[in-house]
């Protein structure tokens, strides 16, 4: 059974920083690709940005150059630093994996 536990959420600062982890288990983590994606209330879920298993990675306009996202095989974790927070990140951030697996979330908060 594939778990994903997300951590590190919390609340910030605009300007301030936050790195998000995503433990997964149940699977063997360096197949698939996996993702982070966000929503707030009363909107859809929008892709925050996704990781190959190489290793590359794609993210949403919004996020380019402030967030970025790595993995690391050998701890089963994927990771979100977020740089430059602006009060419009503020949302419930969800690991993804591919094809189909999701993390409970965690939420992250940017005051003004």
């Amino acid at each position: 059974q594939v778990r994903l536990v997300e951590s590190g959420g919390d609340l910030v600062q605009a300007g301030g920083s936050l790195r998000l982890s995503c433990a997964a288990s149940g699977s063997i983590f360096s197949n698939d690709a996996m993702g982070w994606y966000r929503q707030t209330p009363g909107k859809e879920r929008e892709l925050v940005g996704i990781i190959s298993t190489r290793g590359n990675t794609n993210y949403a306009d919004s996020v380019k150059g402030r967030f970025i996202i790595s993995r690391d095989n050998a701890k089963n974790t994927v990771y979100l630093q977020m740089n430059s927070l602006k009060p419009e990140d503020t949302a419930v951030y969800y690991c993804y994996k591919f094809p189909g697996y999701w993390g409970q979330g965690t939420q992250v908060t940017v005051s003004s």
